[in-house]
């Protein structure tokens, strides 16, 4: 069965991501329609897929010859293009951040279970051949985690480090990321989260960097479970290349029972055992765009009613928010 979709918003995973993969499934997933803000990418990814673009996202939902929205970018709209999709029955692939207000994302989670739609939030890194690997070598060879140690290096687009490049939603977003890819990866929930940051300014300006630990003891007392370190650095300008590329730290590293392993995304994985090194090729596998929309089409042409990922990024969004009252308060902070 072929999903009649309309796209909102391009963004920068656009060309990498989105648009080989609604290539690659054309018998699955066809355009009817493009809504973005800025008026000539909207014209010239419609003339690729031989579509029309669309004046507002509220049209394009509101369409009869439309089955789903694929809601590929931040831009000003915020969660409403969701909102108006709940409204006129349509499912929804979303890669944007969520509402970081509590209020917001509460009302967000409550209209898409109203509304009965299929709906699925992008997680690229859980969908990575590297992390599908992972899990597989954790379930056969590797054994339970028990420290993972997950870094981002975000360069900035500007020439000096003083100059903010992003802003504290951007920085939430960053953190939330790894937090439900450390979760998935441990396959138990955390317990508590005791978080730092550094900045040299004041107030309501961006941080240089953060850094919180995971605690996923399940027995109330910390330290005897799976700990995760996960921290984002915004230190380091764009310009200064050879800087950026020097030494750059595993986006992931696993300590298990009977091994360790050593993850860049998407498709590289090195691990040990006491048989010593071994370095998976895992080119072969399809891009992580491609699978995703792939199983977003499934799930809605199932006859059973699926979301997947929302509960998940809301739960990574009350833990990225746990851990800046960790800040504040300079105290663990427990997980309910």
């Amino acid at each position: 069965m072929k999903l009649r979709v309309g796209i909102v918003g391009l963004g920068d995973q656009w060309e990498g991501r989105h648009f080989p993969a609604l290539r690659m499934l054309a018998d699955r997933l066809e355009v009817r329609g493009i809504c973005e803000q800025v008026s000539h990418r909207a014209e010239r990814a419609a003339k690729e897929l031989g579509t029309t673009p669309v004046d507002g996202f509220r049209a394009l939902a509101a369409r009869d010859d439309i089955d789903a929205i694929l809601y590929l970018a931040d831009q000003w709209f915020g969660a409403t293009p969701i909102l108006a999709a709940c409204d006129h029955g349509k499912s929804v692939y979303s890669a944007i951040s969520f509402p970081f207000d509590p209020a917001e994302a509460e009302l967000l989670r409550r209209r898409v279970e109203e509304s009965g739609i299929a709906f699925m939030a992008e997680l690229p890194r859980r969908h990575a051949a590297a992390t599908v690997r992972l899990k597989e070598l954790i379930a056969t060879r590797l054994g339970r985690p028990r420290m993972l140690f997950c870094h981002r290096r975000v360069p900035l687009t500007t020439t000096s480090p003083a100059v903010p490049a992003r802003d504290r939603v951007s920085e939430a977003r960053d953190l939330m990321e790894l937090v439900d890819w450390c979760r998935y990866v441990a396959g138990v929930e955390p317990t508590s989260v005791v978080a730092v940051r550094h900045a040299e300014t004041v107030g309501d300006d961006p941080d240089d960097y953060r850094m919180m630990s995971l605690d996923f003891s399940q027995t109330g007392r910390a330290g005897d479970g799976p700990l995760a370190q996960i921290s984002c650095g915004y230190y380091m300008p764009r310009a200064w290349e050879e800087a950026v590329g020097f030494r750059p730290p595993p986006g992931l590293q696993v300590v298990c029972q009977h091994g360790i392993a050593f993850v860049d995304l998407p498709q590289t994985l090195v691990w040990f055992d006491d048989a010593g090194r071994h370095q998976e090729s895992l080119e072969s596998e399809r891009p992580v765009g491609e699978q995703m929309l792939g199983q977003f089409h499934r799930m809605v042409t199932s006859l059973v009613r699926q979301t997947s990922g929302l509960d998940d990024t809301l739960r990574a969004m009350r833990t990225v928010q746990a851990a800046d009252r960790s800040v504040a308060e300079g105290i663990r902070v427990r997980l309910g």
